[in-house]
């Protein structure tokens, strides 16, 4: 559990940052705070788990129920994260192709060490993704786990170059499309945006991620573990 910065350390610039982002999405309506938020990425390795993970232990510290759903069906590592063991037959891709899936949905829903706090991981990798990712039982999935919490937060794999999560965007009512400081390049950003936008995604945010203190201190952002160590 070592990429948890906001246990492992609470005062830290990193875990200020990411309650300021809590309280930014839980502001950003005045209707109503979103149920379920997407995060995704450009690319592979901005930081899109790291972030939603701790995103969602910001919100169970709060006292509210939060369930990360992984939804990155390739390369998901939110079960590495806290440490919870992936069945290959107790995950969401398990779940999406389950015909009792209604009465057998308690037990694919696995509780963290994170009060509060819980995980469907990915299970085993499917050769389809996308195509379960856009099943009509998917969206009944998810619509049926927003009345069990209080927040869901949909782990989705990177916008470029793959289809998965433009499916699962219809599902969230925010999508947080993470930035990887001085690596990403503006026009992968604006295309990711723009592919988002083409599918009706909404309210789309970006977070800039990994940014190091050292080359701005007054800059409100985020840091990696390994750059606060």
């Amino acid at each position: 559990m070592n990429e948890l910065i906001i246990i492992e350390r609470p005062y830290s610039s990193f875990s200020e940052e990411i309650k300021r982002v809590r309280t930014n999405i839980k502001f950003s309506s005045v209707d109503e705070t979103p149920k379920v938020i997407m995060t995704t990425s450009s690319f592979p390795g901005e930081g899109k788990s790291f972030i939603s993970a701790n995103l969602g232990v910001a919100f169970a510290l709060n006292d509210e129920k939060v369930l990360i759903i992984d939804c990155d069906l390739r390369k998901g590592k939110q079960n590495k994260i806290f440490g919870i063991t992936n069945s290959d037959d107790e995950g969401f891709s398990n779940l999406l192709i389950d015909k009792n899936w209604e009465e057998n949905l308690s037990k694919f829903v696995k509780k963290t060490k994170v009060k509060n706090l819980y995980l469907l991981p990915t299970g085993p990798f499917p050769a389809n993704p996308s195509e379960l990712l856009e099943t009509k039982k998917c969206k009944k999935i998810i619509d049926t786990l927003k009345d069990k919490f209080d927040l869901i937060i949909l782990d989705c794999p990177p916008v470029l170059g793959l289809n998965d999560s433009l499916v699962v965007s219809s599902y969230a009512d925010m999508t947080l499309l993470v930035v990887k400081h001085k690596d990403t390049k503006l026009e992968s950003v604006s295309k990711s945006k723009k592919s988002l936008e083409n599918v009706g995604a909404k309210k789309i945010y970006a977070i800039l991620n990994q940014i190091d203190s050292k080359d701005n201190p007054y800059y409100s952002g985020y840091y990696t573990h390994e750059e606060e160590k």
